[in-house]
């Protein structure tokens, strides 16, 4: 892969792990139960939010991974084991969402909230998002674990 495009994707992922840091330390300012609401009760009163952070973490796990493989990639290592070794951190940090996910759409559902089709719908997005990357990372971690292991064998055989 050129240099260029993954320096390209890298900087994407920077601005995406941005982004939402931005996001989730903007939004609950500004949600309408916490309009009045002090900073303290804004981020100390809310377990929902809580848990909300705590379950962002296999997200920002997974970026970092993320950006490891496409600096493999520039270096021209993606056949190898720790490329395969962060694909596969990807897939599980993408499952470790989806189960946050399932638990917090628990939570908004046997909640006493009565908005709670809007929480819905984004966990069912977020749910589908991470379906599709823990199928990819890890269809392309087979994939490299093959070549790998090809690599291997004939390195072996010279």
């Amino acid at each position: 892969m050129k240099r260029s495009s993954t320096l390209f994707l890298q900087l994407v992922i920077i601005l995406i792990g941005i982004a939402a840091v931005a996001l989730m330390l903007w939004e609950p300012q500004i949600e309408g139960r916490n309009a009045h609401a002090t900073t303290f009760q804004v981020y100390f009163n809310d377990p929902f939010l809580a848990y909300a952070y705590i379950a962002s973490i296999p997200f920002f796990v997974a970026l970092y991974h993320a950006f490891k493989v496409l600096g493999y990639a520039a270096q021209n290592k993606v056949f190898s084991q720790p490329a395969v070794k962060a694909l596969r951190t990807i897939k599980y940090c993408a499952i470790s969402i989806i189960g946050f996910v399932v638990v917090g759409e628990l939570f908004i559902v046997l909640g006493s909230s009565d908005d709670r089709a809007g929480g819905v719908f984004i966990g069912i997005l977020i749910t589908f998002g991470s379906i599709v990357i823990a199928t990819a990372a890890a269809l392309f971690e087979q994939i490299l674990q093959n070549a790998v292991d090809i690599k291997s064998e004939n390195d072996l055989t010279v």
